[in-house]
């Protein structure tokens, strides 16, 4: 619980990118990881053994590890993709990692979501869930998770939004009905954002591509 208390109120920065993106060179992540934590990051969450490796090295912050495929296929909406099974795990916890991500959504999976967890919680790391409706966050509760997060609120078949705001009202509900820290993470786009979730009773709050994706933050003033 003390990875948890660290990242009360706090900023966790998610730090990624794929193969095809300029940034992702090792050098390249390591020098964001620096500049996000220079600038007040009290976490990072970070994809791949390489990058968690280098955050553990570098910093005495909590760190969020994930693994996720270098190119996401066409269907993505309806898979399984970010920590899909127990190989991944394994790989994350050999690499440090404090607290392991993972899809905890209602999608068809070939691992089952107690294995994961289970697999998790045997090497005395914590298990967030990376949901995207209420259902799927209790479920992930009953299940022994220790922190939910809205991270795919709007990126699976069944929540497909056009919206730019984060889902405040799925954040809500998680901080009512459940017992667990809740994380907003997703389309955090405004230091309005961060307060609002905060007064909503989130525990801390992901930011990803308004700092760390200079290709979408420029789009964003192009039109």
């Amino acid at each position: 619980m003390e990875v948890i208390n660290k990242l009360k109120n706090k900023i966790i920065v998610s730090v990624q990118a794929t193969p095809e993106e300029p940034l992702y060179s090792e050098d390249c992540m390591v020098a964001m990881m620096q500049s996000v934590v220079l600038g007040g990051a009290s976490g990072l969450r970070v994809a791949g053994a390489r990058d968690v490796k280098n955050a553990k090295s570098l910093f005495d912050l909590p760190i969020i590890g994930i693994t996720k495929p270098d190119k996401l296929p066409d269907n993505w909406k309806e898979i399984v993709y970010i920590t899909p099974n127990v190989e991944d795990v394994k790989i994350l916890i050999e690499a440090e990692a404090d607290i392991i991500a993972f899809d905890g959504t209602s999608r068809p999976r070939k691992c089952p979501l107690d294995t994961i967890i289970n697999g998790i919680h045997s090497a005395n790391r914590l298990a967030m869930a990376d949901i995207s409706t209420l259902s799927e966050g209790l479920n992930c509760e009953n299940l022994g998770v220790d922190i939910l997060s809205t991270t795919l609120s709007g990126y699976t078949q069944e929540t497909l939004t056009n919206s730019d705001e984060p889902d405040f009202e799925l954040l809500e509900q998680l901080v009512i009905q459940t017992k667990l820290p809740v994380i907003l993470e997703g389309r955090i786009w405004e230091p309005s954002q961060v307060k609002k979730a905060f007064e909503l009773g989130a525990h801390c709050v992901v930011i990803g591509s308004a700092i760390t994706r200079p290709q979408l933050i420029t789009k964003r003033f192009i039109g």
